[in-house]
């Protein structure tokens, strides 16, 4: 079954799907090793870690696309990728989608900001007008062809011009093809609600500790009517976190030693990283000198 196909299955599946963020193939695999079905490749993530900086719309698509290329090909699960804006216009956007489609990915998330863009939880956000929106994903339906594609239409208009605003476009969005409805950063449980309850089709979730919407546990999402929660950051955020505590005891103590039990073992990093299959490969393939 191709990776649109899980997707589309696992979307049909009455479970609440969670999909950590992963900004490089390493962390996809940790995912999936965890347990996770779906693979959410995150742009703020892939830019704070290939950049070094905050996602305010730095990353280019081609910057993207490597990344996501990479963690398509590191695990078996269904990939959502975002896409920001589609990098420009509608032609921008069109090419972008079939860039991802030959990637490789299951889902494409689109938003309706200005470029550039903003993460969803930062402030000064700018929206492009409804009709030059409407546009753009019409754009994006007809872009992805045959390939059966998941469109995910993300809106951050309850930040600019405020919860109705958002809630319509939703709804034209899910009119014109969006296979799933994102609706960026609603600040109650209420909003939540109302999102979940009252637009149509597949309903998506960003959780975002410390951002605008409160963390809800799975079950309650799933009550309330949405079919996947994305945990964008959560990987990026606990590994930098790891890091730090790690260096700052090596700069303290001078040594490593007080620190192992926080580290994977040499023999649990090859097995993260698949040495056991290389080695196999290489034994079958490679000519060794000896």
């Amino acid at each position: 079954m191709s990776a649109i196909n899980k997707l589309r299955q696992l979307l049909k599946d009455d479970d609440l799907i969670i999909a950590p963020g992963a900004y490089d193939a390493l962390t996809a695999r940790l995912v999936v090793d965890a347990g996770f079905a779906v693979v959410y490749a995150t742009g703020a993530g892939i830019s704070n870690s290939q950049l070094g900086l905050a996602d305010v719309g730095l990353l280019t698509m081609t910057e993207m696309l490597e990344q996501t290329r990479r963690i398509v090909g590191a695990v078996d699960a269904p990939v959502i990728a975002d896409i920001d804006t589609g990098y420009g216009n509608a032609l921008n956007l069109y090419r972008t989608v079939q860039e991802f489609v030959r990637a490789g990915v299951a889902a494409v998330q689109i938003e309706d900001q200005v470029i550039p863009k903003k993460c969803g939880h930062f402030a000064g956000k700018q929206l492009i007008s409804f009709d030059e929106s409407v546009l753009k994903l019409k754009a994006a339906v007809e872009a992805r062809g045959d390939s059966n594609l998941v469109i995910i239409a993300r809106t951050d208009a309850i930040a600019v011009d405020g919860f109705a605003e958002a809630m319509r476009r939703a709804r034209a969005y899910h009119e014109i093809g969006a296979d799933a409805l994102f609706v960026e950063a609603p600040r109650s449980r209420d909003e939540l609600m109302e999102i979940g309850r009252n637009l149509p089709g597949v309903k998506i979730v960003n959780i975002v500790e410390g951002g605008h919407t409160p963390i809800v546990a799975a079950k309650d999402l799933r009550s309330m009517g949405f079919k996947l929660a994305i945990y964008a950051n959560l990987a990026l955020r606990s590994s930098v976190k790891a890091v730090q505590s790690s260096l700052m005891h090596l700069r303290k103590h001078g040594d490593s030693s007080g620190i192992l039990d926080r580290m994977i073992t040499m023999d649990e990093r090859g097995k993260v990283t698949q040495k056991d299959r290389l080695d196999t490969i290489e034994k079958c393939f490679v000519h060794i000198a000896t």
